[in-house]
């Protein structure tokens, strides 16, 4: 794949050596701004964010490496079909809107640190709260490992190094990195480096669209080469199918991947965190209402770019179609020297992208298993100090073995991951969408509507069903959820009425 392509050479890697070691002084910076030693102050920066930088950590955090080499993957597999990851990210922002308002100020009122410190509040179930802390570690841990991935598959396409070696540094030294700075500054150094990463990703973006349409030509173009793709040396009736409109099935997976991705985006944990970070319920309608649109700036180029890669750069296969971004790159840079350095500065996106995202999981997850699990059931009497090491400490720990399995999952696509992280996360939305709105929800029917889902989604994924007549598992899973929950709280209530 790297035959006859341009690697970055010196000056290249200053620059981005340069940008990395920004994301350090950061860590810096944000470790010297901390107030005290608290959770609060680590994992919520002392829920002091504005509208442009609540906005600009919100961004950087939902585009991630799934958007820029996951989701040009996929439409390089199926082509114009993914226009449907306009419509789940643009989902995400409806089903914020359903609770956010409301979570935020609880959360300002009752001083929530984690997300199921709503649910602890709501409904006072500690089995409850417990399924829930794991469901979103597990989930979590899944997005973080796609992450990571994705900058192993960053590096391994950009660099003239072997690819195998090349994926090796991406994933261990841009990890270890992130931990430093992540460890240092807590929410505080993420959100600064996201406010910076947030920028940097939004003019790649525009930078890269401009790139390849001046390097392939338009996108009709690309379209008419695929649809007469006789000319093609293999696979034209699989060229053709990506310029066609998509059959039933795939429709149906299209109205699947809304709702799944819409719902569980929504309950990203760190998202959630985010919310409670703001700095008044003005500046997160306002951070919400820009994220409507930023869709069209993001995900809509992605697919652009796959489209077109599909018809100009054919043979890619499984795993490695999600580098194809990085193939299109390379032939860009061998172009000219100043298309060299626009995908310099694309890079320096990339990385933005893909680190944003995976520092703000990390810190999450370290806040749950630091506060819902150990503080809770462990070691009750912790202090505040000791609860913040260890968090820290269990970063890293996460973070080490999220490396291995990087390393040892090399070959897997970034979307399968990306399908299994919401099957989980779409069984929280009883308890977080319904139970916020609907008091006569009640913590056992909700724990057991929990428990139930989770069978059914991760049953489904085990007995080898991908997908249920084109619907996700986890659908099918909070469907049954949903009514063990609603259900069971209704005749609860009248049984209480009627003793």
């Amino acid at each position: 794949m790297n035959e006859g392509l341009l690697p970055f050479g010196p000056g290249a890697w200053v620059v981005i050596g340069l940008y990395v070691a920004s994301l350090l002084v950061l860590g810096w910076i944000g470790y010297r701004a901390r107030a005290e030693d608290s959770l609060r102050d680590f994992y919520l920066a002392g829920r002091g964010f504005g509208f442009l930088v609540l906005v600009l950590t919100l961004y950087a955090t939902q585009y991630s490496g799934n958007t820029l080499l996951g989701f040009t993957g996929k439409t390089y597999r199926i082509g114009y079909a993914w226009v449907m990851s306009l419509h789940f990210m643009t989902a995400i922002i409806v089903f914020y809107l359903l609770f956010a308002p409301q979570l935020y100020r609880l959360a300002r009122a009752r001083g929530f640190i984690t997300p199921t410190d709503y649910l602890n509040h709501r409904f006072r179930s500690p089995g409850l709260n417990v399924i829930a802390s794991l469901v979103m570690v597990v989930a979590l841990s899944n997005y973080l490992l796609a992450q990571l991935m994705a900058l192993g598959r960053a590096m391994e396409g950009l660099s003239g190094a072997d690819p195998f070696k090349a994926y090796l540094f991406g994933v261990i030294f841009l990890a270890l990195i992130m931990g430093i700075y992540e460890s240092m500054g807590g929410l505080r150094a993420v959100a600064w480096t996201d406010a910076i990463q947030g920028g940097i990703l939004f003019t790649g973006f525009f930078v890269l669209l401009w790139l390849v349409f001046d390097h392939f030509g338009s996108l009709g173009e690309s379209t008419a080469r695929l649809l007469d793709a006789d000319g093609l040396l293999q696979g034209a009736d699989a060229a053709k199918a990506k310029a066609l409109p998509p059959p039933a099935a795939r429709c149906r997976e299209w109205f699947s991947y809304i709702l799944i991705v819409g719902i569980g985006g929504a309950l990203y944990p760190q998202a959630i965190q985010r919310i409670y970070a703001a700095r008044s319920g003005r500046s997160l309608r306002l951070s919400l209402g820009v994220m409507a649109f930023l869709p069209l700036t993001t995900t809509l180029v992605a697919l652009i770019v796959g489209v077109t890669a599909a018809a100009h750069v054919p043979g890619l296969e499984g795993a490695a179609s999600d580098r194809v971004l990085m193939v299109v790159c390379r032939q860009i840079q061998a172009g000219s020297l100043f298309g060299y350095w626009l995908v310099v500065i694309l890079f320096a996106g990339v990385l933005a992208a893909i680190m944003s995202t995976a520092d703000s999981a990390l810190l999450s997850i370290s806040s749950m298993l630091t506060k819902d699990i150990y503080a809770q059931f462990i070691k009750p009497s912790a202090g505040q100090a000791e609860l913040t090491r260890l968090g820290k400490r269990t970063s890293w720990a996460l973070l080490a073995v999220l490396v291995l399995l990087a390393i040892l999952l090399r070959e897997t696509t970034l979307m399968r991951l990306l399908d299994r992280k919401f099957d989980l996360l779409v069984q929280l939305a009883p308890g977080f969408i319904l139970g916020i709105h609907w008091r006569g929800l009640r913590a056992g029917p909700t724990l057991a509507g929990l428990v139930v889902g989770l069978i059914i989604a991760v049953g489904l994924v085990v007995c080898g069903y991908s997908r249920l007549y084109d619907i996700h598992p986890g659908l099918w899973g909070v469907a049954a959820n949903l009514i063990v929950a609603a259900g069971g709280s209704v005749l609860l209530g009248k049984r209480l009425e009627n003793a």
